[in-house]
C-alpha cells in the first residue's frame, strides 16, 4: 500500500500562518503534533506547563511543514528549535525556558493567567 507524501505548505503560506497566530492570539505553542497528540516529548511538556496555568491558547501543529516552520519562526524568535512560546506577540522560549519559569514560579504571570 503506497501513501501520497505530504503535500506540505510553501513558504510564503507558512509565513502567513505563522504571523497571523503570533499576531491574534494572546498565547500560542507551535509544537509537534497537537493537543491530542503530542509528537515530541519537549512540545508535550510545553503544552502541559502551559495547560497548567492557562484553559484557552492556541497550538500549531509544524509536522506537515517543518523545515518551512523552522524558518519562519526564526524570522521571529531567532530560534529555529520546536517548540516555541509566543505571548502577546512576544517569543517566550522553548519547553526548557517555560519550565525555569515555571520553577521559579513566574510562569503563570508571565502566560497572563489569572491567578
Amino acid at each position: 500500500m503506497d501513501f501520497p507524501p505530504n503535500r506540505g505548505f510553501d513558504q510564503e503560506e507558512v509565513d502567513e500562518h505563522v504571523a497571523d497566530a503570533i499576531e491574534n492570539n494572546e498565547v500560542v505553542l507551535f509544537m509537534k503534533g497537537n493537543e491530542l497528540m503530542p509528537q515530541c516529548g519537549y512540545s508535550q511538556r510545553a503544552l502541559e506547563l502551559i495547560a497548567t496555568h492557562r484553559e484557552e491558547f492556541e497550538t500549531v501543529d509544524v509536522l506537515e511543514s517543518l523545515a518551512e516552520y523552522r524558518a519562519a519562526l526564526e524570522e521571529h524568535s531567532g530560534w529555529e528549535t520546536i517548540p516555541q512560546t509566543f505571548v502577546d506577540g512576544e517569543f517566550v522560549g522553548g519547553s526548557d525556558v517555560l519550565a525555569e519559569l515555571e520553577e521559579r514560579g513566574e510562569l503563570a504571570a508571565t502566560l497572563g493567567a489569572e491567578e
